[in-house]
């Protein structure tokens, strides 16, 4: 079959005809634990972590997927190797895993407790990135605040993300293309939108949030492993925006684009407006550990229809 293919309830289907119900609980209140991964040269990168994040974040809720996590890798895998085969040479592809608690009972006249459990896969959307690599990515603070863990925990990892929205929308309001950098109640440096946020200092190496105050991603985890292997210290502080606005770099983690440069925060340069050393080393680390040119990927690939 020539078209991409998706895994929904249980099922095989062509991914067009994937659809979550509008009385679904995952739609109706936006209650969906999910995980995000991507594929270098057709195979699944770090799926293990990805769905023990997965397993931990269903034990939050207290779903039941009625699949193991084997099962779930197993699927994962499978797929990949379904709709990979469907790109050029060179291209890669992100997928997508979401479980949702199934029908919401006001909605639903025989409601039951079967969750819905989708997986799917997309080319990934290089052109987002693609000239960010050399630009860089700008952050501007927004007066939307992080999530309370009095909320959810943050290792809850789960698409209630209206604030990461409402953030985003007024950064690029106070400048164009811009991201938001979300504080918490304390106003304290947490995360963007999807992107775990870290700065660099020659003295003291790379800097994160402290863990129990962000979503530790696995792309972060990467980097720490990296920047072991570089020699580059790595530590764990509150960091407030002053310490972002000072930072000799700053850099964005997320799964998708792995590693970003941030060259501009609320409107000024960080240090010489430029990508650092520090970015260029890790983005050839990574490069090198995944056989995969990152940047050039993504230049190659930005155009795809």
């Amino acid at each position: 079959m020539n078209e991409p293919q998706a895994f929904f309830d249980g099922r095989w289907i062509p991914a067009r005809d994937a659809a979550v119900s509008i009385g679904d609980v995952g739609f109706v209140l936006g209650a969906t634990v999910a995980e995000q991964l991507r594929t270098f040269g057709g195979q699944l990168f770090r799926l293990e972590s990805h769905l023990a994040r997965l397993e931990q974040s269903l034990r939050i809720v207290q779903i039941d997927p009625g699949m193991t996590m084997d099962r779930f890798a197993e699927v994962g895998r499978e797929l990949v190797r379904r709709n990979h085969r469907l790109l050029d040479p060179g291209d890669d592809l992100g997928l997508s895993i979401f479980v949702t608690p199934g029908p919401y009972a006001a909605f639903s006249p025989s409601p039951t407790e079967k969750p819905t459990v989708c997986l799917h896969t997309y080319p990934l959307p290089f052109r987002s990135w693609a000239e960010k690599y050399e630009r860089g990515e700008s952050l501007v603070v927004s007066d939307v605040r992080q999530v309370s863990p009095h909320s959810w925990p943050p290792e809850l990892k789960c698409r209630s993300r209206m604030h990461y929205y409402l953030a985003d929308r007024r950064a690029a309001a106070a400048e164009p293309g811009a991201r938001a950098l979300l504080l918490d109640e304390e106003g304290l440096v947490t995360e963007t939108s999807t992107a775990n946020v870290l700065v660099f200092d020659s003295r003291e190496g790379l800097i994160s949030p402290p863990s129990e105050r962000i979503l530790r991603g696995i792309s972060l985890s990467v980097v720490w492993e990296l920047a072991q292997r570089l020699g580059i210290p790595t530590g764990w502080h509150n960091l407030t925006p002053e310490d972002v606005a000072s930072a000799e770099e700053v850099l964005l983690v997320s799964t998708p684009f792995c590693l970003l440069p941030v060259t501009r925060f609320n409107g000024r340069p960080i240090g010489d407006g430029k990508p650092g050393r520090a970015f260029r080393r890790l983005l050839a680390a990574w490069s090198e550990s995944v056989g995969v040119d990152l940047a050039g990927q993504a230049r190659r690939f930005a155009d795809r229809v």
